[in-house]
């Protein structure tokens, strides 16, 4: 599990990496790895020491990287790599080596690179523990200052940002049976290839070495950093075994609450999440669809079709401080995580796993493709995609997109006079809708699924925001799922992205959440 949180139970050009390694290391090396690794049965890693495992992480950030001690801070390297230990949820070691031109070396463990919180302490740190992980710093501010960018470490995550940003919403390599009652696989990285870049290049590359009980795999990342930090994925699997819910390019993000949901009790601030919702591009369709995010009171699954993915992502809209009053999280400055695809992923569905949880400190939203046709033992996938971490406008959408969504009850002033239904709003804003005159004939098209009743629906120019309101009263069966789509258009032509939303039954926006 990612250790920042608990995780509770574009398509652009590869820049060729300018330093000389290509004849001493390559993808193939990894893949004739995975391979062969595929043909054993599994052997989980070397668990770290109890007394490390078992430190709450408040402490383990007590063991400090020695700056000194980063690897590449002597020469012309832009970056840097800072190394972190096992301990609390960094639970084994990872094989480290650095490749160049003279090529492939281990990067061997040195716990003199590390401050301790006390000598007694330290005497119990294993010589030969090993590294869990490492962290990339670039200069991204000022070319004297060396800033971190992206980390790699628990499990097969790794977490970026873009220019001015905080870490937040996050990536892993692969997800096995996510959500599933059976319980989650969590395959590792379990070993790593630094490419060392050559003076003043702005690019680096990282292979890696997956295993788990039912896959393993080869990578290859092409790091950018800058305004958005870019990296670009190749990868190879290998099949143990059968796998029920296969997720490819998973991102795992936090919602605690938001503008869409209610405010838990003794919470002063506006909202709490690093994520607001998925984006998803459908090339079959030519669909945009948006869906905010809820923390649901039970587990929630939902799959969302498409017959041909170009991108999809966790995406963080609300950006104005205003929005979350909270100087030390600063979660208007969480980026947003969006992955386009690359060659033809075919038919299938992204998979929304929505986890309920009671505090901010759990990673409880995972987003994840997963291919129409079953996965069986024996079988191998390549896969390469692109992964950007930065502000919302990552993902390119050229439509007009929803920016906030409020809910409320249907049977008060303000809301409507019907008990039992929602009085729903959406604003919009953005491409051709901000070209039109406030009296121009947009018109709102609106559907529920099954048991919802739309008793009205309509839109109307929102002067404060220069955008366009949504306003929807409906009316869902309470013992089912209120679903509902709906979009803005005019002459027949959508003007926006597709607006959906799910409400599990017994939501009662009259009182807080349990």
């Amino acid at each position: 599990m990612f250790p920042a949180r608990l995780l509770s139970c574009l398509i652009a050009p590869v820049i060729m990496i300018t330093a000389q390694t290509a004849q001493a290391f390559g993808l193939e090396d990894v893949v004739d790895m995975a391979k062969a690794r595929a043909a054993t049965p599994y052997e989980a890693p070397a668990q770290a020491p109890q007394f490390l495992r078992d430190l709450n992480f408040s402490d383990y950030q007590a063991i400090r990287f020695k700056p000194d001690a980063s690897l590449w801070r002597q020469g012309a390297s832009r970056f840097q790599v800072n190394l972190f230990t096992p301990g609390s949820y960094y639970t084994h070691a990872v094989k480290l080596h650095e490749v160049d031109k003279e090529g492939v070396k281990p990067i061997e463990f040195d716990k003199s690179n590390f401050n301790y919180p006390n000598d007694a302490f330290a005497k119990r740190v294993p010589a030969d523990l090993g590294y869990a992980g490492f962290k990339l710093t670039f200069p991204m501010h000022q070319e004297t200052e060396q800033n971190p960018f992206l980390v790699f470490g628990g499990a097969s995550y790794l977490q970026g940002l873009g220019r001015g940003e905080r870490f937040g919403a996050s990536a892993r390599g692969i997800a096995i049976d996510t959500g599933l009652p059976s319980g989650e696989e969590v395959p590792s990285f379990v070993e790593f290839w630094l490419e060392r870049p050559a003076g003043g290049s702005d690019t680096m590359r990282v292979y890696a070495l997956l295993d788990g009980p039912s896959v393993t795999g080869a990578y290859r990342f092409d790091v950018h950093p800058g305004d958005s930090t870019r990296v670009d994925v190749k990868a190879q699997l290998f099949f143990r075994s059968d796998v029920e819910l296969l997720g490819l390019a998973p991102l795992t993000s936090m919602f605690y609450y938001g503008e869409n949901t209610v405010r838990p009790v003794g919470e002063w601030r506006p909202q709490v999440h690093d994520s607001d919702g998925l984006l998803i591009h459908d090339g079959a369709s030519g669909e945009w669809l948006w869906r905010p995010l809820i923390n649901p009171r039970k587990l929630r699954m939902s799959y969302l079709y498409a017959g041909d993915i170009k991108g999809f992502g966790l995406m963080q809209r609300n950006t104005d401080f205003k929005q979350f009053e909270d100087m030390e999280a600063r979660y208007d400055l969480r980026p947003s995580a969006w992955v386009t695809t690359r060659g033809d992923w075919g038919e299938g569905q992204v998979v929304l796993v929505e986890i309920p949880t009671r505090s901010e400190v759990n990673d409880n939203i995972v987003a994840f493709w997963r291919p129409g046709k079953p996965i069986k033992a024996g079988q191998e996938r390549t896969l390469e995609y692109t992964m950007r971490f930065g502000d919302q406008e990552i993902a390119r959408e050229p439509t007009a997109s929803a920016l906030q969504t409020f809910v409320g009850e249907g049977d008060r002033i303000g809301g409507g006079s019907v008990e039992g239904a929602y009085r729903i709003i959406v604003d919009f804003t953005g491409g051709e809708l901000a070209k039109l005159k406030s009296d121009a004939p947009v018109v709102s098209q609106v559907s529920g699924g099954d048991g919802v009743e739309v008793i009205e629906h309509f839109v109307e120019y929102n002067e404060p925001l220069d955008a366009w309101r949504l306003s929807m009263l409906v009316k869902p069966n309470p013992e089912a799922d209120m679903a509902l789509r709906g979009f803005l258009s005019m002459d027949g032509k959508p003007l926006t992205e597709t607006w959906t939303y799910e409400l599990p039954p017994g939501a009662d926006l009259r009182e807080p959440q349990e």
